[in-house]
């Protein structure tokens, strides 16, 4: 059975997507520790981020460093926040947080958005990418 992220590749649940190219896509997390939460996904669907092969895994923290410095630029925050921890979804991600504060990225603190500020953000960071 298909991950909910392979779900969102494919196109089958909808998502705020901040970038995409032909093996990996970010979107805005829809339960953010802050506002610009973002996963950065490979479009292959693999459980464990060191499973990856080694040009898809630096494809990945490649691809993960052009959206967070976007983000940086679209979110004010003291610093971009990175985690690989994700055992609710057996497909490997990346998280990245805008920080202000270190409880941002203890994900107990969740924000609520609006859909209209979902989609304001996504559009603000595409601008910088």
């Amino acid at each position: 059975m298909s991950s909910i992220f392979t779900k969102i590749i494919n196109g089958e649940i909808p998502c705020y997507k901040i970038a995409e190219d032909e093996n990996y896509l970010a979107f805005l997390d829809v339960n953010p520790n802050a506002k610009g939460h973002t996963l950065c996904v490979p479009k292959i669907e693999i459980d464990k981020i060191f499973d990856l092969d080694d040009n898809s895994y630096m494809g990945l923290l490649l691809f993960a460093k052009k959206v967070a410095t976007a983000l940086e630029k679209a979110v004010p925050c003291k610093r971009i926040g990175m985690a690989v921890i994700g055992l609710e979804v057996p497909h490997t991600h990346v998280h990245l947080i805008p920080l202000s504060e270190m409880d941002e990225m203890r994900f107990q603190k969740k924000v609520k958005l609006e859909k209209e500020e979902f989609e304001a953000l996504t559009k603000s960071i595409q601008e910088y990418l």
